[in-house]
Protein backbone atom coordinates (compact mmCIF):
# COMPACT_ATOMS: atom_id res chain seq x y z
CA UNK A 1 0.00 0.00 0.00
CA UNK A 2 1.10 3.53 -0.72
CA UNK A 3 1.37 6.19 1.97
CA UNK A 4 -0.48 8.57 -0.35
CA UNK A 5 -3.55 6.37 -0.35
CA UNK A 6 -3.81 6.10 3.44
CA UNK A 7 -2.95 9.72 4.14
CA UNK A 8 -0.17 8.72 6.54
CA UNK A 9 3.32 9.97 6.07
CA UNK A 10 6.33 8.27 7.56
CA UNK A 11 9.03 10.44 9.05
CA UNK A 12 12.15 10.05 6.93
CA UNK A 13 14.51 10.08 9.95
CA UNK A 14 12.39 7.87 12.21
CA UNK A 15 11.11 8.67 15.69
CA UNK A 16 12.38 11.82 17.37
CA UNK A 17 13.41 11.79 21.04
CA UNK A 18 12.26 14.59 23.31
CA UNK A 19 14.59 17.60 23.28
CA UNK A 20 14.63 17.58 27.11
CA UNK A 21 16.19 14.06 27.09
CA UNK A 22 13.46 12.60 29.25
CA UNK A 23 13.44 9.34 27.26
CA UNK A 24 10.05 9.72 25.57
CA UNK A 25 9.39 10.51 21.93
CA UNK A 26 8.50 13.99 20.77
CA UNK A 27 6.58 15.29 17.81
CA UNK A 28 6.92 18.36 15.59
CA UNK A 29 3.50 19.54 16.78
CA UNK A 30 4.86 19.88 20.33
CA UNK A 31 8.21 21.41 19.29
CA UNK A 32 9.97 18.00 19.37
CA UNK A 33 9.00 17.48 23.02
CA UNK A 34 6.97 14.75 24.62
CA UNK A 35 3.47 15.65 25.81
CA UNK A 36 4.52 15.95 29.48
CA UNK A 37 7.47 18.26 28.79
CA UNK A 38 5.34 20.34 26.41
CA UNK A 39 2.61 20.70 29.05
CA UNK A 40 5.20 21.74 31.67
CA UNK A 41 6.69 24.29 29.30
CA UNK A 42 3.25 25.77 28.52
CA UNK A 43 2.49 25.98 32.26
CA UNK A 44 5.75 27.82 32.89
CA UNK A 45 4.97 30.26 30.09
CA UNK A 46 1.54 30.96 31.59
CA UNK A 47 3.14 31.56 35.00
CA UNK A 48 5.67 33.89 33.42
CA UNK A 49 2.90 35.89 31.74
CA UNK A 50 1.00 36.11 35.02
CA UNK A 51 4.16 37.18 36.83
CA UNK A 52 4.91 39.83 34.23
CA UNK A 53 1.40 41.24 34.46
CA UNK A 54 1.46 41.29 38.26
CA UNK A 55 4.86 43.03 38.25
CA UNK A 56 3.44 45.55 35.79
CA UNK A 57 0.48 46.17 38.12
CA UNK A 58 2.81 46.63 41.10
CA UNK A 59 5.07 49.02 39.19
CA UNK A 60 2.13 51.08 37.89
CA UNK A 61 0.60 51.26 41.35
CA UNK A 62 -2.74 49.80 40.32
CA UNK A 63 -2.50 46.98 42.82
CA UNK A 64 -5.43 46.49 45.19
CA UNK A 65 -3.22 45.60 48.16
CA UNK A 66 -4.44 47.68 51.09
CA UNK A 67 -1.97 46.34 53.62
CA UNK A 68 -4.39 43.72 54.94
CA UNK A 69 -3.24 40.95 52.61
CA UNK A 70 0.11 39.25 53.19
CA UNK A 71 2.62 39.33 50.36
CA UNK A 72 4.07 36.02 49.22
CA UNK A 73 7.15 35.83 47.04
CA UNK A 74 7.88 32.99 44.67
CA UNK A 75 10.29 32.19 41.87
CA UNK A 76 9.48 31.03 38.37
CA UNK A 77 11.97 29.31 36.08
CA UNK A 78 11.44 30.24 32.45
CA UNK A 79 13.22 28.51 29.61
CA UNK A 80 13.59 30.48 26.43
CA UNK A 81 14.99 29.37 23.07
CA UNK A 82 18.54 29.95 24.34
CA UNK A 83 18.28 26.81 26.57
CA UNK A 84 19.38 28.79 29.65
CA UNK A 85 16.97 28.82 32.59
CA UNK A 86 16.25 32.31 33.84
CA UNK A 87 14.79 32.97 37.25
CA UNK A 88 12.29 35.74 37.91
CA UNK A 89 11.21 36.79 41.38
CA UNK A 90 7.52 37.53 41.75
CA UNK A 91 5.58 39.07 44.62
CA UNK A 92 1.91 38.22 44.73
CA UNK A 93 -0.71 39.00 47.32
CA UNK A 94 -2.76 36.23 48.91
CA UNK A 95 -5.95 36.97 50.79
CA UNK A 96 -6.70 34.81 53.80
CA UNK A 97 -10.05 35.68 55.32
CA UNK A 98 -9.90 34.19 58.80
CA UNK A 99 -6.35 35.27 59.72
CA UNK A 100 -7.05 38.98 59.28
CA UNK A 101 -9.99 39.05 61.70
CA UNK A 102 -8.04 37.58 64.62
CA UNK A 103 -11.08 35.66 65.85
CA UNK A 104 -11.02 31.90 66.01
CA UNK A 105 -14.12 29.73 66.08
CA UNK A 106 -14.27 27.69 69.28
CA UNK A 107 -14.47 23.94 68.85
CA UNK A 108 -18.03 22.77 69.19
CA UNK A 109 -18.94 19.79 71.32
CA UNK A 110 -21.06 16.87 70.16
CA UNK A 111 -24.43 17.58 68.59
CA UNK A 112 -27.17 17.27 71.20
CA UNK A 113 -30.94 17.47 71.21
CA UNK A 114 -32.27 20.88 72.25
CA UNK A 115 -34.86 19.35 74.60
CA UNK A 116 -33.44 16.19 76.19
CA UNK A 117 -29.71 16.89 75.57
CA UNK A 118 -29.28 13.43 74.02
CA UNK A 119 -26.36 13.02 71.62
CA UNK A 120 -27.69 12.90 68.08
CA UNK A 121 -24.52 13.01 65.94
CA UNK A 122 -25.36 12.94 62.24
CA UNK A 123 -28.93 11.73 62.77
CA UNK A 124 -30.16 14.99 64.29
CA UNK A 125 -33.03 16.97 62.77
CA UNK A 126 -32.74 20.73 62.23
CA UNK A 127 -35.94 22.61 62.97
CA UNK A 128 -37.02 25.92 61.43
CA UNK A 129 -36.49 27.52 64.81
CA UNK A 130 -32.77 26.86 64.34
CA UNK A 131 -32.21 24.13 66.93
CA UNK A 132 -31.19 20.50 66.57
CA UNK A 133 -33.42 17.72 67.91
CA UNK A 134 -33.48 13.94 68.29
CA UNK A 135 -36.05 11.71 66.59
CA UNK A 136 -38.48 11.99 69.53
CA UNK A 137 -38.44 15.81 69.68
CA UNK A 138 -38.11 16.63 65.98
CA UNK A 139 -41.75 17.69 65.52
CA UNK A 140 -42.73 21.23 66.47
CA UNK A 141 -45.43 20.14 68.95
CA UNK A 142 -42.93 17.96 70.85
CA UNK A 143 -40.38 20.68 71.61
CA UNK A 144 -42.51 23.83 71.99
CA UNK A 145 -41.23 25.40 68.80
CA UNK A 146 -41.42 29.22 68.76
CA UNK A 147 -41.53 29.30 64.94
CA UNK A 148 -44.86 30.54 63.56
CA UNK A 149 -45.70 28.01 60.85
CA UNK A 150 -49.12 29.54 60.12
CA UNK A 151 -47.74 32.97 59.22
CA UNK A 152 -44.91 31.42 57.19
CA UNK A 153 -47.45 29.33 55.22
CA UNK A 154 -49.68 32.35 54.60
CA UNK A 155 -46.73 34.36 53.32
CA UNK A 156 -45.62 31.51 51.05
CA UNK A 157 -49.11 31.11 49.57
CA UNK A 158 -49.48 34.87 49.08
CA UNK A 159 -46.12 35.02 47.35
CA UNK A 160 -46.84 32.01 45.13
CA UNK A 161 -50.34 33.19 44.14
CA UNK A 162 -50.37 36.92 43.42
CA UNK A 163 -53.75 38.63 43.10
CA UNK A 164 -54.71 39.05 39.46
CA UNK A 165 -57.25 41.79 38.87
CA UNK A 166 -58.49 42.62 35.42
CA UNK A 167 -59.51 46.11 34.38
CA UNK A 168 -63.20 46.81 34.18
CA UNK A 169 -64.70 46.82 30.73
CA UNK A 170 -66.73 49.71 29.45
CA UNK A 171 -70.35 48.88 28.74
CA UNK A 172 -71.54 49.47 25.23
Amino acid sequence: MDHDETGCQAHPEGPILCVNNCGFFGSPATMNMCSKCHKDMMLKQEQAKLAASSIDCIVNGSSSNNGKEPVVSSTVDVELDSKEPKTMSVESSVSIGSEGSGETKPKEGPNRCGTCKKRVGLTGFNCRCGHLFCSKHRYSDKHDCPFDYRTAARDAIAKANPVVKAEKLDKI
